[in-house]
């Protein structure tokens, strides 16, 4: 994996947890081939690295994701019996 690229990707979606999660799931999907999402999404050499080429898709914008909104915590109150 080229260091440069990672560095680049890293830029692009901020957290290093989520890009080695969008990477091996993009990885995962050019191994698997076939048609649509099996094919690169940028031109690249013959001689490029899956990784690599998942890495220059998020640098070039090719691939999209969101980070879910950070919502507060509510604690619940529970409801109140009523005696009998």
């Amino acid at each position: 994996m080229n260091a440069e690229l990672c560095k680049k990707a890293l830029e692009k979606v901020g957290a290093p947890n989520v890009l080695i999660n969008l990477v091996s799931r993009r990885v995962r999907q050019l191994n698997a081939g076939g048609g649509g999402l099996g094919r690169p999404l940028v031109d690249v050499p013959a001689s490029m690295g899956l990784a690599d080429i998942a890495l220059t898709e998020i640098i070039e914008n090719k691939m999209g994701w969101e980070l879910p909104e950070e919502i507060a915590a509510v604690r619940l109150i529970p409801k109140k019996r009523k005696k009998h």
